[in-house]
């Protein structure tokens, strides 16, 4: 059963050709605010969870030092703090479901769509440049 298709959004032009990325429109709860809060996040399949930007945690209320566990991670760019949150709920159209994600101490990255709890239990299609999410 299809949950939702997005295409893929045009960002730059390089060297190697036309850059483009897999992106989905993702709904977070502020469970304090009671609100649905709306972004776009690039579907990372390397990711092996949900990264947010710091200002997500503002907007939702979670506290980094409180209410996270601090940890570091090593990627691309070199060793960064990782602000750990258990659960929040997420959902695209009408799928929904709680999440673990890090938070980052910057605002200068993208939100990414990782595979724990969210693209691995759902089937994801890379195709002529759109992501489909089946249930």
């Amino acid at each position: 059963m299809q949950i939702a298709q997005f295409p893929f959004t045009k960002i730059s032009k390089s060297y190697l050709g036309q850059i483009i990325r897999p992106y989905a429109e993702v709904l977070i709860f502020a469970k304090k605010r009671k609100i649905w809060l709306v972004t776009n996040m690039v579907i990372d399949s390397g990711a092996d969870y949900t990264l947010l930007p710091k200002k997500y945690a503002l907007a939702l209320g979670i506290d980094l030092a409180k209410d996270c566990r601090a940890e570091t991670t090593l990627g691309v760019g070199g060793s960064e703090t990782v602000y750990l949150y258990k659960s929040l709920l997420v959902k695209i159209n009408n799928w929904q479901n709680k999440i673990p994600v890090g938070f980052l101490e910057r605002d200068d990255v993208p939100a990414l769509l990782g595979r724990l709890e969210f693209i691995e239990v759902l089937r994801v299609i890379f195709e002529n440049h759109r992501t489909i999410f089946e249930k």
